[in-house]
């Protein structure tokens, strides 16, 4: 650790311990909020486009929706796995980049994301391509996998629209200056609502119209996001395209594989039980009841996950500055302010989750099957509140491999077998596989709770500095390495 870095820490150490614990949770909760609130808003109308788009096409038809559900919480929850933990490096980087004074590395960070990211993503096209053998592989109903050939190609401009939005949310936020992607995704879902309206109810183009509208919404968030980025509101960070950004790529890469099977292993979990709900004996009725508890779960989840981006941050910035002590504060701040709206929406939806289904669908055995899972729904929505805090904190450090070994034998070694079992074998069904969820989902939040209880900051700090400048390109060495192109 240089001169520099320990001066920061120790002067950053004798003045929390001067400032009072109210005021230091005051400041904290302001720094807070600046990240979650924007994040929160962001991935809540970011999903919302999702559920709009599920809502228009459930009033379509029953096949229409059960095949979306299927694509979406396969196919798309897959790829989307497998590109927002291929993202995370570049909150890990920027994160502790921003920290530690090296705003210019993070314009590089972001482009080397792109080019590792869109690399990974042309590798993923033929899953929607191949959509419909796909699901026959896997013993779908026929008319649900003949039908999911037309939607699942409506995906692909989805699935670039993500390498961008991802990670330049990331980016921001690291700086926190996400705000603008806030609005700018609330902005797009009101665009959406109104092109769902106009091409589904008033234009007739059913599912084409519907996905039209996810598509074209979608995109028009990404080009506001580049207009502020190249038109000059990340001066420090953002100093055009350089070659640089495509050195030192074998280490990104080594981050990102590890930050995707952590986030790969999580999201793929709730697929594969909505995979196994297409197994049971009506399996249409099945899909959409697991498939809109999910959803809603996954939505709500979105407020959670601006908790996660505040950690990340939060925990990333500080171990960049070479502050343990602070790191330690925000852990607890932000989880006592997470759990807080955990507790509020528990009751909300052990109150109302009857009635949830009726946003979606007016079948009447839909409703009946959302209606008896409402109680577990509420409970994986207590779960939310701690569970991505504490992944937040381990991605801000840089520990994603660890995640992703916890992730490996909740979910898959007790979580789905636990599944299997009360669902089919002892024939709870829908409710035996949402039990199996939430075992899963315990048992993980238990032992990351007790990795970071017992990891010692102080060294993590040292392994961010050794991080970031190893990776670090001078400024003035730029030009000979890699030169920037605009």
């Amino acid at each position: 650790m240089d001169n520099n870095l320990g001066e920061r820490f120790l002067s950053k150490q004798d003045e929390g311990k001067r400032t009072g614990l109210k005021t230091r949770v005051w400041i904290e909760s302001k720094i807070i909020w600046r990240i979650a609130f924007p994040s929160m808003l962001s991935r809540v109308t970011s999903f919302g486009m999702v559920i709009v788009t599920q809502s228009f096409l459930g009033h379509i038809g029953e096949v229409e929706l059960a095949t979306y559900a299927l694509i979406q919480s396969i196919l798309v929850r897959f790829v989307n796995g497998v590109l927002i933990g291929m993202s995370s490096a570049t909150e890990t980087l920027c994160g502790q980049a921003f920290g530690a004074e090296h705003y210019h590395m993070m314009g590089i960070y972001l482009q080397r994301s792109w080019i590792v990211d869109g690399a990974t993503a042309t590798i993923l096209v033929p899953l929607f391509l191949l959509a419909t053998p796909l699901l026959r592989l896997l013993g779908q109903e026929e008319q649900i996998a003949k039908a999911a050939g037309t939607i699942s190609l409506w995906f692909i401009p989805m699935l670039y629209n993500m390498v961008f939005s991802l990670t330049i949310q990331m980016y921001l936020q690291a700086q926190l200056k996400n705000l603008v992607v806030g609005w700018l995704s609330a902005a797009s879902f009101l665009l959406h609502l109104l092109l769902s309206w106009l091409m589904v109810y008033k234009l007739n183009w059913g599912v084409s119209g519907a996905m039209g509208a996810l598509n074209i919404s979608s995109w028009a968030m990404v080009i506001g996001e580049f207009v502020y980025i190249f038109g000059g509101w990340c001066p420090h960070t953002w100093k055009g395209f350089t070659k640089g950004a495509f050195y030192d790529l074998m280490p990104v890469v080594k981050l990102s594989v590890a930050s995707g099977l952590m986030i790969c292993l999580e999201l793929w979990y709730n697929a594969i039980l909505v995979l196994l709900a297409g197994y049971m004996k009506n399996a249409t009725i099945s899909i959409d009841a697991f498939s809109i508890c999910i959803n809603m779960n996954a939505w709500e989840f979105m407020i959670c996950l601006g908790f996660l981006g505040a950690s990340i941050v939060r925990v990333a910035n500080e171990l960049g500055r070479g502050n343990a002590e602070a790191v330690k504060f925000s852990i607890k701040t932000i989880l006592g302010t997470s759990i807080s709206f955990g507790v509020f929406f528990w009751i909300l939806c052990l109150v109302f989750g009857h009635r949830l289904s009726y946003l979606f669908t007016t079948n009447e055995e839909v409703a009946k099957a959302v209606s008896s899972l409402s109680t577990l729904l509420a409970f994986s929505i207590l779960l939310n509140s701690v569970q991505p805090v504490l992944s937040g904190v381990a991605t801000g450090a840089g520990m994603q491999s660890t995640v992703a070994i916890v992730n490996l034998g909740c979910y898959y070694a007790v979580g789905i077998p636990v599944g299997v079992v009360l669902g089919y074998v002892l024939d709870f069904e829908v409710r035996g596989l949402w039990v199996g969820l939430l075992s899963g989902v315990v048992l993980q939040t238990v032992i990351l709770s007790v990795i970071v209880w017992r990891t010692d900051w102080e060294e993590q700090v040292r392994k961010a500095y050794v991080r970031l400048n190893r990776w670090l390109l001078k400024p003035e060495a730029e030009d000979n390495r890699g030169p920037y192109l605009a």
